[in-house]
């Protein structure tokens, strides 16, 4: 048997544990409500816990399976759509990418130690930073949206109130 198939092995053995603990260290970077973050698991109380629960589990299996980057972009796009809106910083809006690089080293700190995975981690571990750089491509894109979403509104609250102005001084010329 290979490397890359016992690293596959090892990370298919410790799915569960590996995404409880990078679900988890993603809710660490949430100011404050991180504990109802967590244990919330309703969808409609929690949307945020569970958008990004969901998420990366379907991330964490793309990455085993080796499914292209184009089919990943859903689901990162998906989390980075609610962290592009929060006051987190471009590096911190696509931290939780990386989280998992430190999520698997804990779960596998034995094997890794054994040097049974060394070198195929490290392949492992440059997908996650593939996806990573998707992940900050979507979020400048979400970025860029948001702006030109507030550039538009401002653009239609000064035309209305050029508009509402207009009336006004029309208004009083007649009466005068």
């Amino acid at each position: 048997m290979d490397w890359a198939t016992i690293l596959r092995n090892f990370l298919c053995q410790k799915k569960a544990s590996i995404l409880e603990r990078w679900f988890n260290l993603i809710m660490e970077s949430y100011p404050g409500d991180s504990l109802f973050l967590k244990q919330e698991k309703d969808r409609f109380a929690n949307p945020v816990g569970y958008t990004i629960s969901q998420e990366i589990e379907t991330l964490y299996e793309g990455l085993l399976q080796g499914v292209a980057s184009d089919k990943l972009i859903t689901s990162l796009d998906n989390i980075i759509r609610i962290r592009a809106v929060q006051d987190f910083s471009p590096s911190q809006a696509v931290s939780f990418v990386f989280r998992l690089k430190q999520a698997i080293r804990d779960e596998l700190d034995k094997e890794i130690h054994e040097g049974q995975i060394s070198k195929e981690l490290l392949k492992f571990e440059s997908k996650i930073d593939e996806l990573a750089l998707l992940a900050f491509d979507i979020y400048m894109k979400c970025r860029e949206n948001i702006y030109e979403i507030r550039v538009n509104k401002l653009k239609a609250e000064v035309v209305g109130a050029l508009k509402l102005s207009g009336k006004k001084s029309n208004a009083y010329q007649v009466k005068k």
